[in-house]
């Protein structure tokens, strides 16, 4: 028997193993040091995704659309004397910072000014250098009150919200340097805002992803500890015996280790999803490791033997529990087929974490524990636990006797669930997975309320020609396209050669906010010869305007209003951002294909959307795929197909419960809540995989199945109850997290693994004996034997 032979193998073995073992345990442990942290935004769509494809080239031609950092403060005494020089310092001070590009605030603007003797443009500071009296803060004051293309982006309309924006180095932003600029930042601001005793907020994408990396960061180690110490304290509570605690710990922290090295092997790095791969692996080890102890003192406690207790336990369990994390494996790997580098990344990691450590388990807790002392009577107390025994006592009482009322119970939850599933909506939102009294959260409203926000949103153009953009056809065009965007209350006030034109024509005419329009095609010509920049010999333009003059684009910023309004306006705006370029005003019909423009909506938030949006569909169909996987595997297992359909249920009802909890208590279908139903699913399985491979063993020493199920509920109940408690405190631990998502990841797990326990003890054998009505033992050993 193949089971007995790797029994045999691992007890006969064991130095050459222990050799084996740790020699890979210090390779990989030599790569976890070098594992990094990622700093660039979650990857999620394929590189073939026409969206993305279009970000990606954006990208390339303008730079990166979120490398802008804001800093922001509400106050009505910005222009005087010593406040508005502590906000220049400040200005000058940050910008000096490496990796800073510029610095944009009331203390560092400027104006434009029309230089008949030399033909050009002059841009001249509005603050040259720091003001000494309060007349020259009020001159400041003044001048930026007449320049219209900075309203709304230094001050809000009621002129106590002030901001400085700061653009990074594209060099800088995606890589280590970003934290400790951003930091050193922070540090500045946050001197500034005690020394005048101004509140000052923080927010933009460098800030938002910095402060995230290090959340990830010190929770993958908070995690790591509280899931040691937890499982710790749980396991020294059933074996009672520190030695035993710590080799079970011991030998799950090597899976660990060898998880993280996986991790650097394939050259990934640690993101949201797979910062949780070290306290998923503890938790889903260990059940590996109570299963394994509890029949090795089952066995000891018939016969006394150690070595024949080891080698049957290995055998035994080997083979259940191989099963069991197959199911689970299978519930992370289905995430490798979807198009999302993030989720395939995590995906991949994670199965072979579960099938190593459960290899790691396999060979060495029956070699830990031959070299350890004999387990005493006190070790082995847990497993006639008074309240175990009664517990699955009244359980063996309810399946035998009260499968009606057990049906009845299932089947109004079932569909008092279902109703509340159908409650639940599929919305994200860039910083939902942060409680609402976050730092990073409050910033961020801050800015919407009196900015609109601060998450980019761009209209790119490809106008087809060099030099087209320029034309005041194009411009005129691009007018249009604004004006439809002032229509909507989430964005804020665009950038754009359009308003650059804007900008220098007030210039041009002596400074009066009244010309801040753009000019007539009479007009531009004679602008043009007054600035080189619009003839293309001047990289003023650079961010808004390529070299050929043939691509564009128009940049706004916006709330954080969620992914189903992002969609809604994408559907409804990108309609009429092409009617605008490419529908004749005059005749209504499209324009030929030599004057078309290609104009689509493209931006880090648009990205994030469609991100969301897919990730949530690539979820779903992992769930289906698991359930579809792991049902196959249950086939090759049971050979039954009514057997089949019994196991099937007892692991899809507590889904369909936790959907319910899901939809009243508001939790939104979100990339990290849909996780929840792929993982339970493949972790619920293992529950019924043994429960099933135990009932089948006691069937083959020819009992009836009532006998059968009865043995079963209280010899296989007993891990089952301490390994759901292991997994229900350990996926509770997450509900620490200060990412929301990971919250309701732990919680409902948790509760998930609860119900699948109580679904596997109690539903599953009321079925099995249902089926016993209709099936007797003699045919399903017929059937075993035919097997």
């Amino acid at each position: 028997m193949f089971w007995h032979r790797v029994s045999d193998y691992i007890l006969k073995n064991r130095i050459f193993l222990l050799i084996f073992i740790f020699v890979g345990t210090v390779f990989m442990a030599y790569q976890t040091t070098r594992i990094q942290l990622s700093y660039e935004i979650a990857r999620i769509l394929p590189s073939n995704d026409p969206d993305f494809e279009l970000y990606e080239s954006f990208k390339k031609r303008f730079g990166e659309d979120g490398s802008v950092m804001v800093i922001g403060i509400e106050t009505a005494d910005l222009y005087r004397l010593p406040v508005f020089n502590g906000w220049y310092a400040l200005n000058q001070e940050i910008k000096k910072s490496t990796g800073v590009q510029t610095v944009l605030s009331a203390a560092s603007l400027f104006r434009i000014v029309r230089n008949d003797s030399i033909k050009q443009f002059q841009v001249l500071p509005l603050a040259p250098r720091a003001p000494t009296t309060q007349a020259e803060v009020d001159s400041i004051q003044s001048m930026v009150a007449s320049l219209p293309f900075y309203k709304g982006f230094v001050s809000d309309s009621a002129g106590r919200s002030h901001l400085m924006a700061v653009t990074f180095d594209q060099k800088k932003l995606n890589t280590k340097e970003r934290i400790g600029i951003v930091l050193d930042i922070e540090k500045k601001v946050r001197a500034f805002g005690a020394q005048f005793n101004i509140p000052v907020h923080m927010s933009g994408m460098p800030y938002i992803r910095t402060k995230f990396t290090g959340k990830v960061s010190n929770e993958m180690v908070l995690f790591m500890a509280l899931a040691f110490g937890v499982t710790a304290v749980i396991l020294l509570f059933f074996f009672r015996s520190v030695v035993a605690v710590l080799a079970a710990i011991s030998i799950v922290g090597v899976g660990v280790v060898w998880s993280l090295g996986f991790l650097v092997l394939f050259g990934y790095k640690i993101t949201l999803l797979t910062g949780l791969l070290p306290p998923l692996i503890i938790v889903i080890g260990i059940p590996n490791t109570i299963f394994l102890i509890n029949k090795y003192f089952e066995e000891f406690s018939h016969h006394g033997d150690k070595i024949r207790a080891l080698n049957i336990a290995t055998e035994r369990i080997g083979e259940m529990t191989f099963f069991a994390n197959v199911t689970t494996a299978i519930g992370f790997f289905v995430f490798y087929f979807a198009s999302s580098p993030m989720l395939a990344q995590f995906g991949l990691v994670a199965s072979l974490g579960v099938v190593v450590t459960y290899a790691l388990c396999l060979v060495l807790i029956p070699i830990v524990f031959g070299y350890l002392p004999e387990p005493s009577s006190k070790q082995r107390g847990h497993m006639d636990s008074r309240w175990v025994v009664s517990f699955l006592n009244w359980v063996n009482q309810t399946v035998h006797h009260r499968r009606r009322a057990v049906y009845a119970i299932i089947g109004i939850l079932v569909v008092v669930s279902v109703v509340g599933a159908m409650q639940i909506k599929a919305v994200g939102y860039v910083v939902d997975d942060l409680p609402k009294n976050d730092p990073i959260y409050t910033d961020l409203k801050f800015f919407e309320k009196s900015f609109r926000g601060v998450l980019p949103f761009e209209v790119s153009i490809d106008s087809r020609q060099p030099g087209r953009v320029l034309t005041p056809q194009t411009l005129t065009k691009m007018r249009l396209l604004q004006r439809e965007f002032e229509k909507y209350p989430e964005f804020t006030r665009p950038l754009s050669v359009v308003e650059a034109a804007k900008f220098l024509y007030q210039g041009y005419r002596g400074g009066d906010p009244k010309y801040y329009v753009l000019p007539g095609a009479l007009e531009m010509a004679k602008l043009a010869s007054y600035a080189p920049q619009m003839k293309g010999q001047s990289n003023v333009f650079k961010g808004f305007l390529d070299s050929t003059r043939r691509y564009t684009r128009v940049s706004f910023q916006m709330a954080d209003v969620g992914t189903v309004r992002i969609r809604q306006l994408l559907t409804t705006l990108q309609p009429k951002v092409d009617s605008i370029f490419n529908i004749d005003r005059e005749t209504g019909k499209r324009v030929s294909n030599g004057d078309m423009y290609d104009v689509r909506i493209t931006g880090s938030s648009t990205i994030f959307t469609k991100g969301n949006e897919y990730l949530v569909d690539n979820l779903k169909e992992s769930v289906y795929l698991a359930v579809i996987l792991i049902t196959a595997l249950l086939a090759l297992l049971l050979r039954d197909v009514r057997t089949i359909i019994i196991c099937s249920l007892p692991r899809i009802v507590p889904l369909i419960i936790t959907a319910g909890i899901m939809g009243y208590a508001g939790i939104r279908l979100k990339p990290s809540t849909i996780l929840i139903f792929s993982v339970a699913f493949g972790i619920a399985s293992d529950g019924t995989i043994y429960f099933v491979a135990r009932y089948r063993e006691e069937l083959r020493r020819g009992l009836s199945i009532s006998k059968a199920i009865t043995n079963t509920i209280h010899q296989a109940g007993i891990s089952m109850i301490y390994t759901a408690f292991i997994l229900f405190a350990g996926f509770a631990i997450f509900a620490f997290s200060t990412f929301q998502g990971t919250v309701a990841l732990g919680v409902l797990v948790s509760i998930t693994l609860l119900m699948g326990m109580a679904a596997n003890l109690i539903l599953l054998p009321a079925f099995l004996l249902s089926l016993d009505k209709r099936k007797s033992r003699k045919e399903l050993l017929d059937q075993e034997r035919a097997a």
